[in-house]
């Protein structure tokens, strides 16, 4: 990568280069077709950069992918607040622009980062420049570096030699790896943000009661869908997302919620996608609505923008999709989030009512057993078996497994006994048996499994089969499944189903299956995790109205994993499952 050291040194910038922001570089320095090649940026240059007084922080600040010495810090410093219609780079100096958007321009911003332990910036830790264009849609991402385990920061952008300024932000650092932590540390989990069908009221809590040291998204951060004509609020661009402006539009739209943007300004993010940052229900060669050539420019599109916009890292330059990655949390956690749709799944089930009308559900039920089939892609599978055993090995208290769809065998039990969601992990149940087999040939204790994509809440003992399981006491159990509902996504039920009609579901789902220890479909919400090393503590909340702004929530399950139980603990009254809304099997329901 060349640094830009003629033109735009000009105005005294000798430290900033086009490098130095991440936006470039991300999804992969090896595909120019996603990363922006910076020759490409150099030659569209005059060589003047933005004043100060002509560029504005047009979609606040945010932090994300901490580490033990750095982290990873994003903005958007844009002449406009539109964003920018280009489409994929093609060969060549100048991209393809559409008609609508921002134009593209032969001038760039410069901005500088400061990242201190004092709000007032007095103890700066780190510092650095960067220009940003239009090629990366006005964004930055820069790593702040040299800084100490488990701290809180605080940073703040500005326009080159200016006092021009962002909001200030709050992160916060990851103990180092063989730390004890001196603390329990808290994780506020979220899925499933249809900005459409309901305020983000679930960041909004967090944000309110600042009880997350972390915050884990397990995807469909973003919809693609067109907004429909009862939808509460509508985002841009008013069409389902195709192109790279779209994706940029639909994120961008969504960045400008007041409750996401206040989270992403006070607490650093680990997020993942799921199927709705491109498209729904997407495997490695289509979607339910799209497929082929379309599918190939439609996915390169929207992991683009997912890279500009996202405050996380590029942990493999060579792989253009690879988003899995893990992190060491002292010597208390390892959490490991799995990219379970985009990266290389086998087909999942396409068309109306999950394949059912005109689609291949019959198909995908003859392939689910199937031994060569994944739902993540041979490499993420070699590196995730790598990965628990390793974490094992260092004696870590717990492993934590960031996942997007329902991991434990789920039916519905009327008609059949035979699981109703092939999208979810019962339509890959080889490689389903693989985790479980990594986990019992090599004595793996402590796992906790996160999941989202469902709109409903899920917990329960992880149990290879239903033989040698006592679904009273959790014996036979090899880890605990925690789902989360929805941020504000629609009920699987669809709409408002009221809970005299929810509930009785509820209750049908846990008797029919055996690991099944709570399930609730009536809310959206969230959980937060209290990780310490006797155990973890998993609160469930709900919103009780999408309809209107607000911090209110409601507790509506608590659950507590001892160390070494690798099950949900049972006895309510030394701390076991507690439920208030739902349907609950062991345990205290109120």
């Amino acid at each position: 990568m060349l640094r830009l050291t003629t033109a735009l040194s000009l105005a005294g910038i000798v430290s900033a280069s086009f490098e130095n922001n991440l936006s470039y570089l991300s999804p992969s320095r090896r595909h120019a077709s996603l990363a922006v090649p910076i020759s490409h940026v150099q030659k569209r240059q005059t060589g003047s950069l933005y004043t100060a007084a002509e560029v504005n922080f047009t979609h606040g600040i945010a932090s994300g992918d901490p580490y033990a010495n750095s982290v990873i810090l994003w903005t958007r410093l844009s002449p406009t607040a539109e964003n920018v219609a280009s489409d994929i780079v093609p060969e060549g100096v100048v991209p393809i622009y559409g008609d609508e958007g921002a134009p593209p321009s032969s001038r760039a911003a410069c901005v500088e980062y400061r990242i201190g332990t004092d709000e007032a910036l007095t103890q700066v830790l780190d510092s650095g420049r960067a220009y940003t264009s239009s090629e990366v849609d006005w964004t930055v991402k820069f790593e702040a570096t040299n800084l100490q385990p488990f701290t809180t920061y605080y940073y703040r952008f500005n326009v080159c030699s200016s006092s021009k300024s962002s909001a200030l932000g709050r992160t916060k650092t990851l103990p180092s790896k063989t730390q004890t932590v001196p603390r329990n540390i808290k994780l506020a989990v979220y899925s499933c943000s249809n900005y459409p069908e309901g305020y983000f009221n679930a960041y909004a809590a967090v944000n309110a009661k600042d009880s997350a040291d972390y915050i884990l998204h397990l995807g469909d951060y973003i919809y693609e869908y067109k907004a429909g004509l009862t939808d509460l609020r509508k985002p841009l661009p008013d069409r389902e997302t195709y192109t790279l402006y779209d994706y940029r539009k639909r994120t961008a739209s969504y960045r400008l919620d007041q409750d996401l943007a206040f989270s992403h300004q006070h607490f650093p993010w680990i997020p993942v996608w799921d199927d709705h940052e491109v498209a729904d229900n997407t495997y490695n060669n289509g979607s339910k609505n799209s497929d082929g050539e379309e599918f190939r420019l439609r996915k390169q599109a929207a992991v683009r923008s997912y890279f500009e916009w996202m405050p996380l890292r590029q942990v493999a330059m060579d792989d253009s999709l690879r988003i899995w990655r893990d992190f060491s949390i002292g010597n208390l956690f390892d959490l490991i989030m799995l990219d379970t749709r985009q990266y290389n799944r086998d087909v999942t089930v396409l068309g109306p009512l999950g394949g059912i009308i005109g689609g291949n559900k019959k198909e995908v039920e003859e392939q689910a057993d199937w031994v060569n089939r994944t739902i993540m892609g041979f490499s993420q599978e070699a590196w995730f078996y790598d990965k628990l055993k390793e974490s094992s090995d260092r004696q870590a208290r717990w492993r934590l497994v960031g996942n997007q769809v329902i991991f434990s065998r789920v039916t519905i039990g009327v008609f059949n006994d035979e699981p109703f969601n092939r999208d979810q992990w019962d339509g890959y149940l080889a490689n389903r048996d693989r985790v479980y087999k990594t986990l019992v040939d090599n004595k793996i204790n402590n796992t906790v499994m996160l999941s989202g994509d469902s709109h409903a809440a899920w917990v329960s003992d992880m149990a290879w089969s239903s033989e040698g399981y006592n679904e009273k006491t959790g014996a036979g159990a090899v880890g605990v499944e925690l789902a989360g509902s929805a941020v504000s996504s629609t009920s699987p039920l669809t709409g408002i189903v009221p809970r005299f009609i929810t509930d009785p579901i509820s209750k049908l789902l846990i008797k029919n299956n055996p690991t099944l220890q709570w399930q609730d479909l009536y809310y959206r919400g969230y959980f937060e995790m209290d990780i310490g090393y006797d155990a973890i503590e998993a609160q469930f909340f709900g919103i009780p109205d999408l309809r209107k702004r607000s911090t209110e929530e409601i507790k509506i399950a608590k659950f507590l994993i001892r160390d070494g139980e690798n099950k949900l603990a049972r006895n309510p009254t030394v701390g076991g499952g507690v439920a208030y809304a739902g349907a609950l099997k062991n345990g205290k329901a109120e």
